[in-house]
């Protein structure tokens, strides 16, 4: 009887485990996209501004992409599904699409 109960906490420990690991990928994925809309927008703002000497377009460009990289995120991460949960999850396959 004590054998069930082990094998139960453990795969509720596992299951857990593995839920903290995908919310923390989750939050790299986030982060990367924050770092790189500002590394390419400011890069893309940089250059321009260096061609026509205005030296103001780097920090537009990164706030630019700060922008659209949490637009982005607010699209991809923000929406709820039905029952709660992120679309694209668990898909149902129906007959009619």
């Amino acid at each position: 009887m004590s054998s069930g109960n082990d094998a139960s906490t453990q795969a509720q420990k596992r299951a857990a485990a593995q839920g903290r690991a995908q919310g923390l990928d989750i939050g790299w994925t986030v982060f990367s996209y924050l770092l790189a809309g500002m590394a390419a927008y400011g890069a893309i703002g940089w250059l321009i501004g260096r061609a026509v000497h205005v030296s103001l377009l780097f920090p537009i460009g990164m706030l630019v992409g700060l922008a659209i990289s949490l637009g982005f995120i607010i699209y991809r991460y923000g929406r709820v599904g039905p029952g709660g949960r992120p679309p694209g999850g668990e898909r149902e396959m129906t007959g009619d699409r």
